[in-house]
């Protein structure tokens, strides 16, 4: 008996969305747990796989609004083993590499590691996985395919580049692509932040030197025991929850008339996606450590890229941090999410210390805080604490 392929439930709060994107074409034979289409809803993209192996049969065209619960294909498992007129035989390889023209191996990749290897030609099985099971990751792939050297900044949480528009056609002045529910929740929410709120933002800067020399001094051995590199990142969430106890009224928010006051720490890490912002949670910063940070931070972003994030993800930050300077950017005004703050690009710049001029790696930080909760002096001297944090790292370690 053919078996449905049903949109699966989402959360309590969505109740439809747009099935954005086909990964089999009608006719494929499709595997096992094989991702078979994207699902945009207002608040996450997802990805939808197959229960079981046989052929499937398409029911609602890619673009087509779609409601949970509803049969959008059909798998017949009895015809699992029959080969399909329609599926290609060797979707990883380069067309003027014949040595590549074998079957890559029967795993499951994630989207974006298919699309890397249609833009790039590189074969994914020929690529090291870093990923759970020797997965191959995103990351594995654009290593693959790029040269390996990257600049500095780019130590912060991995970040994606922004989605590309529609190819303009030859004559063509305007190009028109609507807009994901995705896309324009995270519009309808930012202008809802900027009108609900009474915004305003704090500028410090801080020296990275000491950040830089502790991970330059420890990062073979911090690699070695974890199997991945210690970011700026965790530093920054590290400083920020011990800001957040000196200072506890910038972990608050209002409830209609009542003013909450948290005590629990977690944290939001803004990720930029090819769907858009999102912002995974990490949760109980304050009891992880360094590589606990790191990890969490390296799993919920590449969850985030690849589809795979769910609501529970999202929801139940305190505190957001997010770093425009993996994109160049020197200063800006973030906006609360409730309240976020940002870091920025280091650079290289002359600094006076001690009636001297020296060069210093410099970073500009920005608070962004609701006046209606947050006096001046709790953000001034929020963004301090953080400052002090960074630029003596051995403060963290002894709670000063």
């Amino acid at each position: 008996m053919p078996l449905e392929v049903e949109i699966p439930p989402m959360g309590e709060s969505i109740s439809s969305g747009i099935l954005a994107k086909w990964h089999v074409k009608d006719g494929d034979a499709v595997k096992k747990d094989q991702p078979l289409f994207e699902l945009e809803t207002d608040k996450i993209t997802s990805e939808g796989t197959a229960e079981a192996a046989g052929t499937i049969s398409l029911k609602v065209a890619a673009g087509s609004e779609v409601r949970i619960g509803q049969v959008v294909a059909m798998i017949d498992a009895a015809a699992g083993s029959a080969p399909s007129k329609k599926q290609t035989a060797t979707p990883f390889a380069a067309p003027t590499a014949p040595a590549a023209q074998a079957k890559a191996p029967d795993v499951v990749q994630s989207p974006a590691v298919r699309r890397i290897a249609e833009e790039t030609g590189v074969n994914p099985a020929e690529v090291a996985g870093t990923g759970k099971a020797g997965r191959v990751t995103k990351g594995d792939m654009l290593a693959g395919a790029e040269p390996p050297a990257r600049p500095a900044a780019a130590a912060a949480p991995a970040t994606t580049a922004a989605p590309v528009a529609p190819a303009a056609q030859p004559g063509e002045r305007q190009t028109r692509k609507k807009l994901t529910p995705l896309r324009q929740k995270i519009a309808e929410r930012l202008v809802a932040a900027q009108r609900g709120a009474a915004l305003l933002t704090t500028f410090n800067e801080v020296d990275m030197s000491a950040v830089m020399a502790l991970r330059s001094k420890y990062q073979d051995d911090f690699v070695k025991r974890n199997g991945l590199k210690l970011g700026f990142m965790s530093f920054f969430v590290k400083a920020v929850v011990q800001a957040l106890r000196e200072v506890p009224a910038i972990n608050t928010q209002i409830e209609g008339d009542t003013l909450v006051q948290n005590h629990y720490y977690d944290i939001g890490v803004a990720v930029s996606t090819e769907k858009g912002l999102m912002v995974p949670v990490i949760r109980n910063c304050d009891s992880l450590g360094m590589a606990g940070i790191e990890k969490s931070i390296t799993d919920a972003a590449g969850r985030a890229r690849e589809g795979k994030i769910t609501l529970a993800d999202l929801e139940g930050g305190v505190f957001t941090i997010t770093n425009g300077g993996t994109f160049g950017s020197l200063l800006s005004t973030p906006i609360i999410n409730p309240p976020q703050s940002a870091m920025h690009a280091i650079n290289d710049r002359p600094v006076a210390v001690a009636g001297q001029v020296v060069i210093r790696p410099m970073m500009y930080i920005a608070l962004t805080y609701d006046h209606r909760l947050v006096d001046g002096r709790e953000a001034v001297t929020f963004l301090v604490r953080v400052k002090q944090a960074i630029e003596d790292p051995s403060r963290l370690l002894l709670g000063l």
